[in-house]
């Protein structure tokens, strides 16, 4: 797929949904797209496609770090923009999610999602720009019976994203939130 090299953007969940349809869009408008997954059988059907993919997994410290390594190898190591959508929701009642399974929630939706922010942001910065796009939901603004732990992630990277937008505030990076 054609593309501008200085307009690079890691896009998180890119398998399906969300994700798929914005790696999609992005190129169709020249962008320069590594489109990430979860699963090895997805990275390769996104190859396959005519994507840049790259293998990453949000609850795993090391995938990220290897994903944004392979990354900046696959763009030159510029990074215009991130997107991170990757995620995943779990129904059920408050007093039936385990420590475990709350702690998971977090683990993708929150602390994979900063991490991987934290690790591009340097990257940016010597840039002088960039965008970081968070996917939310609108249960990270309104609670739902049998969604608190997704409503919890989501409220949780709500928060982080408003910090971040204050923190880079005048450094040429944007965070938007949607």
């Amino acid at each position: 797929m054609a593309s501008t090299p200085d307009r690079s953007v890691l896009v998180t969940g890119a398998s399906s949904g969300i994700g798929y349809t914005v790696a999609q869009g992005l190129c169709a408008r020249g962008y320069r797209v590594i489109a990430s997954a979860r699963k090895q059988e997805d990275v390769q059907r996104l190859s396959a496609e005519g994507f840049t993919a790259v293998q990453l997994d949000l609850a795993n410290s090391a995938s990220i770090r290897a994903a944004v390594e392979a990354t900046l190898v696959h763009t030159g190591g510029r990074v215009y923009g991130l997107f991170n959508n990757g995620g995943f929701g779990q129904l059920g009642a408050l007093e039936d999610i385990t420590r475990e399974a709350l702690r998971a929630q977090f683990e993708v939706n929150v602390f994979g999602a900063h991490e991987l922010t934290r690790l591009i942001l340097p990257v940016m910065r010597a840039q002088g720009q960039g965008r970081i796009i968070q996917n939310s939901s609108l249960l990270g603004l309104v609670a739902l019976k049998y969604r608190g732990a997704y409503s919890a992630s989501k409220f949780a990277l709500e928060a982080l994203s408003d910090t971040l937008r204050q923190e880079l505030r005048g450094t040429g990076i944007r965070v938007v939130l949607i």
